[in-house]
């Protein structure tokens, strides 16, 4: 079973605040009959609007070609938060790779950040950028783990964005009787994840690519053209960037192996009014240090946006605010009866290192996902990242196609039930506070 058509109206977005506060855009036409271009995108979330922006804008012919809308996928359901760092910690990196790797990664990471950002300014992309991501933990020993995380990346990279937060300074800016401080990044930055993309999709349209809708890619012929099939018609390119993340069904069996879809979910509270100081302080986004991580942050209309909760599978709970609201109000006992006005699911992908997955699939095909719920910075990097690779400017590219990636254990049949048991597992350490 293909996740495109497992849980979502086709073509729709989801019933989601981020769709119900979108800005207007029209829809693409789908592909019918045959094209032919220099480079086909396949998937128009955050990596394949990237990539085929940066490739329009370096005088390449682009089509992109996605199965529902632009952004549908977790690129338009995701916490919104852009985070410093990569998804592995740098201690972590620095023993898998080396420190001249490691440093090498930190460079890209921070490139990651800062092109959201420049890519909204030039854009003028209207989604509500704000600075400040804080990392709490739940006892004095996260909290220790955290600050010296934080001194570690001031020391070793000279990174000086990080506010260290004890535990009164923690519960000034979250009062949440769960955490017991952690630091402040106020160089990470959160924002409206679906009007960012939205954004990027008008900018690589006025940049020449032909972004088609509607549009499921069924095959791919490796072949130099290559030829990428779809229900109504097909594309003949010299060269092919594959960007499906989650939603990457049977289209390359190497990428299946090692990236890994599975289920999260986001709920809106009704506006909080001046109950939202009892909730942040500061406008700033959250997330916590459980392995099944909290995430939150406040609206433009002083909703709780907070996400919490997997599932692995095709399908998602049948009451997906009943979900979200049990880690909710563990973090916030006092909103246990207020309403929730929008509740869904989406669908990302993680690695087993919880690293990207960049590689190359035949000399004219790229392909990056698996960016483990850190995708808003990595995922847009790794569009221009792959862009620069197909015109020879492959450093970066190689640099993170370098990070070891291990496929997941049991092949197809079993990865999905293994991993239940694990993520079981370290749900239960949550749970334990061990």
């Amino acid at each position: 079973m293909n996740l495109l058509h497992s849980n979502d109206r086709p073509g729709e977005y989801p019933p989601s605040w981020y769709a119900e506060t979108a800005n207007p855009a029209d829809r693409f036409a789908p592909l019918r009959g045959e094209t032919r271009a220099d480079v086909c995108v396949v998937g128009a979330g955050y990596t394949g609007l990237s990539a085929a922006l940066h490739l329009a804008e370096a005088g390449r012919d682009v089509v992109l070609v996605e199965a529902h809308r632009v952004g549908f996928g977790a690129s338009g359901r995701n916490g919104g938060q852009l985070g410093s760092a990569q998804r592995m910690e740098q201690e972590d990196l620095e023993k898998l790779v080396g420190d001249d790797d490691a440093a090498k990664l930190w460079d890209l990471a921070e490139d990651a950040k800062q092109l959201v950002k420049d890519l909204i300014a030039r854009h003028g992309i209207d989604c509500d950028l704000k600075p400040g991501v804080a990392t709490l933990g739940f006892d004095a020993g996260e909290m220790r783990d955290l600050h010296a995380h934080a001194e570690h990346l001031r020391d070793r990279y000279g990174y000086e964005q990080i506010e260290l937060l004890d535990r009164d300074a923690g519960r000034a800016l979250c009062p949440s009787p769960a955490y017991h401080g952690g630091y402040l990044d106020r160089d990470a930055a959160h924002l409206h994840p679906l009007n960012y993309a939205l954004g990027l999709a008008r900018a690589a349209a006025a940049a020449g690519v032909r972004i088609h809708e509607g549009t499921e890619v069924t095959g791919i012929d490796h072949g130099s053209p290559a030829t990428v099939l779809t229900a109504q018609g097909k594309i003949t390119a010299d060269q092919v960037i594959l960007a499906c993340n989650g939603y990457l069904g049977d289209l390359d069996r190497k990428v299946a192996a090692r990236v890994m879809p599975i289920n999260n979910f986001i709920a809106a509270t009704e506006p909080l009014g001046p109950d939202a100081a009892r909730v942040l302080a500061q406008d700033v986004a959250v997330a916590d240090t459980k392995f099944v991580v909290n995430y939150f942050r406040l609206s433009r209309d002083g909703r709780l946006l907070f996400g919490g909760g997997e599932s692995y599978g095709y399908r998602f709970p049948s009451d997906i605010a009943a979900k979200v609201r049990r880690p909710m109000v563990e973090i916030f006992p006092h909103l246990a009866d207020v309403p929730i006005t929008h509740a869904w699911g989406g669908t990302l992908a993680i690695t087993m290192r919880r690293m990207p997955y960049l590689t190359r699939l035949a000399p004219n095909m790229l392909s990056a996902s698996g960016y483990s719920g850190h995708g808003v910075g990595t995922a847009t990097h790794a569009g221009r990242l792959m862009a620069q690779a197909l015109a020879g400017e492959s450093d970066g590219f190689d640099t993170m196609a370098r990070v070891p990636s291990l496929p997941f254990p049991g092949g197809p049949a079993l990865r999905s039930p293994l991993l239940v048991l694990a993520m079981s597992w370290y749900a239960l350490r949550d749970r334990l506070g061990i």
